[in-house]
């Protein structure tokens, strides 16, 4: 009977260190952030305020990569993936731009925003996928800077 009321007080002595494992999931992530930071790319997480009608809506907290941009008048424009593969702007007006288009095609499903301000261009992703897709994002943030 001690034996057991020594095990039961041990776990649950111990049990709290099981909580300061990170998850695969969050371990996952790390991974990606340390490759991404390996290859040069800023990353961030920010808040972001999605469009109602953007399903299924994305989370609160985003991982953002930037990269400052090096023209002297930069176009600016923003535009968020409906679907995969189908990129629309804030009136839901679809994109046209075949330079954009090129560079938007090389992104996984799970990008949810690229938007270029006259200081940077900057990525939403959701962090799902392969250290592949890293490289694919780095592309196209380089092409559109």
């Amino acid at each position: 009977m001690t034996v057991w009321i020594v095990v039961s007080i041990l776990a649950l002595v111990l049990s709290p260190l099981a909580w300061l494992r990170p998850s695969r999931r969050q371990s996952g992530r790390m991974a990606l952030r340390m490759e991404a930071r390996r290859m040069g790319l800023a990353m961030q997480l920010t808040p972001q305020e999605w469009p109602h009608w953007l399903e299924p809506e994305p989370p609160g907290s985003c991982a953002q990569f930037h990269r400052p941009r090096r023209s002297t008048k930069p176009d600016v424009w923003c535009y968020w993936q409906s679907a995969p593969r189908m990129w629309v702007n804030q009136w839901r007006e679809e994109c046209v731009d075949e330079r954009l288009l090129a560079q938007f095609r090389k992104l996984p499903a799970n990008v949810y925003k690229v938007e270029a301000s006259t200081q940077m261009i900057a990525l939403y992703w959701g962090e799902k996928g392969e250290p592949e897709v890293l490289v694919a994002i780095d592309e196209t943030l380089k092409a559109l800077a």
